[in-house]
């Protein structure tokens, strides 16, 4: 089996420094390519992905023959002249460009130089999404930060009205977090909840999921002003809503479900769960059925549950959706599934008593028990 490679490796590596230092080198010939290469990969193989990102717009500070909106200027004509020029195939861009971003939150974010530095990283935001240099921004210029990720909005590159959803999230993952209300940004939501691009309408979601995390009845208004304003087809509704209540799906909330056309009281019965074997080891998948019936016709979404104590005997539980179907009277609906029972960086897989059951329309049927043995 061949090893996986860390994203820290793929992200920034010698091949992808020496390129950054010829780019720069071909729009300065005082720029030491050699030199930046050479300090920078001294360091870099130690540090992760973050810090590598820091190191290498450091060792660019430290070779630049410029500084200020003369290093910015230098590093904004260092860009090819379009994403896709640079090998972009992707939407967030090249981890390549990750540095580019990171010089000017680090050396350029300043009163003096603070529209220049806006407009540079909504430049560099195709090249590599810029939403954590723009947080550093948004806390130390707030005001004037929110005015320019405004105009963002109306952008012609659906990369950059995207940068102005994420950079304003309040539980942007893996990034500091702004000292702004949870619905701060909510503004900035109305002007591109019916985005062209999915992957803006992709950010509003995951956005209004932030928000939702503390009020969730506020994005619940939110959802239904926008579901009755005739600017979004009943694909991009759901779309929306689904993932903006993600996690209210999960709990079980009445009121998501509502919106999103199921009811909370389908006239529907289950048999019980059925699990093809009872006692697993770690890696084995696990296997389970039941059938669902009808008295009515009733759109019907369905979510597996999974339960176990953890080590601080508190009661855990991860929940996976199945599947969105619509149950009718007179025909039985089949739900199975072959689920892969793995660690993951948020829950971890480990032998002991289990819990399996069906959760439909958010509401909880009897579970089944099983379990995990040692290897």
């Amino acid at each position: 089996m061949t090893a996986k490679v860390p994203l820290k490796e793929i992200a920034l590596n010698a091949e992808r420094i020496a390129r950054i230092g010829r780019e720069v080198q071909a729009v300065c010939p005082e720029f030491d390519a050699d030199s930046f290469v050479t300090s920078v990969m001294a360091d870099l193989p130690r540090l992760e992905l973050s810090a590598r990102i820091a190191r290498t717009s450091q060792g660019l500070h430290a070779h630049l023959p410029v500084t200020g909106p003369d290093a910015l200027d230098l590093l904004l004509c260092s860009l090819p002249p379009t994403p896709a020029a640079a090998g972009v195939t992707n939407d967030f861009g090249l981890h390549l460009y990750s540095p580019h971003s990171d010089y000017v939150s680090r050396y350029l974010r300043t009163a003096e130089h603070l529209d220049q530095s806006l407009a540079a990283l909504a430049r560099m935001t195709g090249y590599f999404s810029a939403e954590l240099p723009v947080r550093h921004f948004l806390t130390d210029f707030p005001d004037e930060t929110m005015k320019a990720i405004d105009a963002w909005t109306r952008s012609e590159d659906f990369r950059v009205r995207r940068l102005a959803s994420e950079a304003t999230r309040p539980l942007l993952p893996w990034a500091p977090r702004i000292a702004l209300p949870a619905d701060a940004g909510l503004p900035i939501l109305e002007t591109l909840y019916d985005d062209a691009h999915l992957y803006v309408r992709t950010s509003v979601a995951n956005h209004l999921g932030d928000i939702a995390a503390t009020q969730p009845d506020l994005v619940l208004a939110t959802l239904q002003r926008w579901k009755t304003s005739g600017r979004l087809t009943g694909q991009q509704f759901a779309f929306l809503a689904r993932n903006a209540l993600s996690n209210r799906l999960k709990e079980g909330w009445p009121p998501a479900y509502t919106i999103l056309g199921y009811a909370h009281d389908a006239p529907i019965t289950l048999t019980p769960l059925t699990l093809e074997r009872t006692e697993l080891r770690k890696g084995t998948p696990l296997t389970f059925s039941a059938t669902l019936s009808s008295t009515a016709t009733a759109p019907v979404h369905v979510m597996f549950v999974i339960a176990t104590t953890g080590q601080n005997g508190q009661p855990r539980e991860k929940v996976f959706f199945l599947r969105r179907a619509t149950a009718k009277p007179g025909q039985e609906l089949r739900l199975a599934k072959t689920h892969p029972l793995r660690s993951t960086a948020r829950w971890k897989v480990s032998p002991g008593s289990y819990s399996l059951a069906l959760q439909i329309n958010g509401r909880r049927f009897p579970s089944v028990a099983f379990s995990i043995l040692d290897s």
